[in-house]
């Protein structure tokens, strides 16, 4: 069986024989199997004695598993996963936060030396595996629209989720692909054919599909640790998007509406409880495959021996910290041989416990602060922005910035994000990219870096499948 791309996403209106009734005791499964039953998904016709995958959302405990799969499915695979092959360790690698020193023939390597090719197989797997979960979010839109049992409340939770899934995944595929499709259907002809389009575009349709989950979705969250979004999730997602498209006002008011629920986020002072599971600035997060599991992240990063087996951060990300930074002691450890120093992040320090200790948080309030200092700093608002600024600053210990120009306050929050979000799902990369600075500073540090890299090749195989994919980008 293949994986799932975006030029054989199959319609629920076929099969090759899988959905026997004797399924529908294992709900997930069914589900499961229905979005990865892939290449022969088309080719034989539903007899009409086996289960069809509307059923899936004709009960709210399968519809409910339907959309927690897809939850599942980003913590383990993907842009967002926390292990070696998501954007937290390859972009940290891309740029400058971290140093590779593992085996020459792992799939990091490329990465680290900024030498993709449009043949690469781990580029191929974060855009067959995001346009995948896409495909899975739109399954569960159509078909709780479709639902004639569902109750009203289920199916507006639901959609909303699906919605925003499907935003926060073509948000990250259009910052590193440039121009992609946005598919908003399981309808295979359509798909199969899809078309480019450009950045703002996409921009402007993932506002459409937020701002539509924040109509359905509750204020509350429906489970105490926060791992189904809620409304102001969507908020936090549309704080980000128009900060990304410049939309300063709307940026700061979407931050807004979530840092003004302080009932529910309240600023966590200690930098040790920030990454727990029951912390209180969690916007949204993705709980562990397996009861008492901990993160992936913490696997990923954290090392006891030297040298690494994977990555540590460089010594020049670490020298930008001050040493009265608490981040620099709470958020980064030094492992020593005898002869040397290397530093990896310890923003997850959990690995085998008796409970769960940490989740992997995606939205936290600390990025609320940042998008709206510099939505306000954009707009001449620099009282503001550096109230927002020194927010954070205070946090971690740190007097009030000096910063005073719109310029300077601007060059402290992107400062400021570096040390904040660092190997958190590539916020540096982009941060680079949009500050036009990407060139400059990673040309500085990266022996392999050319001007082109600031975007991903396409896939080859998906631009000879689907034509209208084309023209690769510049490059490759």
């Amino acid at each position: 069986m293949k994986n799932l791309n975006i030029n054989n996403l199959h319609t629920g209106n076929s099969s090759t024989g899988i959905w026997n009734s004797a399924f529908w005791k294992f709900p997930l499964l069914l589900f499961v199997l229905m979005i990865n039953a892939c290449d022969d998904f088309v080719e034989v016709d539903l007899p009409n004695s086996q289960l069809t995958a509307n059923a899936v959302f004709e009960e709210k405990a399968t519809a409910n598993a339907a959309m927690t799969d897809i939850y599942s499915k980003i913590r383990d695979a993907g842009l967002l996963t926390g292990s070696a092959s998501g954007l937290s360790f390859l972009l940290g690698n891309y740029t400058d936060e971290l140093k590779f020193y593992g085996d020459p023939q792992n799939g990091a390597v490329p990465f680290y030396n900024n030498s993709l090719i449009a043949s690469n197989v781990d580029v191929k797997g974060l855009w067959d595996s995001s346009y995948n979960q896409i495909y899975a979010a739109n399954a569960v839109i159509e078909g709780v629209q479709a639902s004639a049992s569902l109750a009203t409340a289920d199916k507006n939770q639901l959609k909303g989720e699906a919605l925003f899934i499907r935003a926060l995944l073509h948000f990250y595929l259009t910052n590193l692909f440039g121009a992609v499709p946005y598919i908003t259907t399981t309808n295979y002809e359509q798909n199969r054919h899809a078309q480019k389009v450009s950045v703002n575009t996409v921009y402007a349709t993932t506002k459409i599909d937020l701002e539509l989950a924040v109509q359905l979705l509750p204020e509350n969250y429906i489970s105490e640790d926060r791992i189904r979004p809620n409304k102001y999730t969507a908020h936090a997602l549309l704080a980000r998007v128009d900060l990304y498209a410049g939309l300063w006002d709307e940026a700061s008011n979407e931050a807004s509406a979530v840092l003004n629920n302080t009932g529910v986020y309240i600023d966590e002072e200690d930098l040790d409880k920030i990454f727990l599971k029951e912390s209180t600035g969690t916007i949204w997060q993705l709980a562990p495959g397996f009861s008492g599991g901990n993160t992936l992240e913490s696997v990923t990063f954290n090392f006891t021996s030297t040298p690494p087996p994977l990555s540590a951060l460089t010594d020049d990300f670490v020298s930008v910290f001050t040493d009265n930074d608490l981040r620099k002691t709470h958020w980064i450890k030094a492992v020593s041989d005898g002869s040397g120093i290397w530093y990896h992040p310890f923003k997850y320090k959990y690995s085998d416990t008796d409970s769960s200790r940490e989740y992997s948080i995606i939205f936290r309030l600390a990025e609320m602060y940042l998008i709206r200092a510099e939505a306000r700093a954009h707009t001449g608002d620099l009282i503001g922005a550096k109230e927002d600024l020194n927010k954070i600053r205070s946090s971690a210990g740190l007097p009030d910035t000096e910063a005073t120009s719109q310029t300077e306050i601007l060059d402290a929050i992107l400062r400021e994000r570096q040390l904040e979000l660092f190997t958190e799902f590539g916020h540096r990369f982009f941060d680079l990219k949009r500050f036009n600075k990407i060139q400059s500073v990673l040309t500085a540090v990266k022996t392999g870096w050319d001007t082109h890299d600031a975007l991903f090749p396409i896939p080859e195989v998906e631009l000879n499948l689907n034509g209208n994919l084309k023209p690769q980008n510049a490059g490759y």
